[in-house]
């Protein structure tokens, strides 16, 4: 059975307000201090990248600020590019824990927005729905009085 139809049966409806909501992104980008003036060399290098926006942090002056859609770009692939053209990124306990859960989160976001929605929730009634339009073989062909013989 196609997962058009056994979504119909099941009586599901895929209309969304708003098609793949939150998906454009704006994260902040932090810069070791040493050596000075990474934040805007970088600054400089992503600007030049077409669907990013970049511009600087107003309050910390070793940040910037990046905004991408995240099927186009990540986090995680903006900040290995960085590191791959030299530059140093903060290391603190807290931007790591802060990057893997943005990294994490992206990744899961693309997945589902790329993966085809599955029916989770109301599969059995699809399966009460198709036994019920097939013929199937739960009729019994024995007389009843062959069935209670004792």
């Amino acid at each position: 059975m196609r997962r058009e139809t056994a979504y119909k049966l099941a009586g599901r409806h895929h209309e969304h307000p708003v098609a793949a909501a939150g998906l454009f992104k704006e994260r902040e980008i932090r810069f070791s201090e040493y050596p000075p003036r990474q934040a805007e060399q970088a600054l400089r290098s992503l600007r030049l990248l077409k669907g990013l926006h970049a511009a600087p942090h107003g309050e910390r002056p070793h940040s910037i600020v990046v905004a991408y859609s995240v099927l186009e770009l990540s986090l995680e692939v903006l900040e290995d590019a960085l590191r791959d053209a030299g530059f140093h990124l903060d290391n603190s306990l807290y931007v790591k824990l802060t990057r893997a859960v943005v990294y994490f989160c992206e990744e899961t976001q693309r997945h589902n927005v790329e993966s085809p929605e599955r029916l989770l929730k109301k599969s059995n009634e699809v399966y009460v729905k198709v036994y019920e339009h097939h013929l199937h073989g739960d009729h019994d062909d024995t007389p009843p009085e062959f069935r209670e013989y004792k």
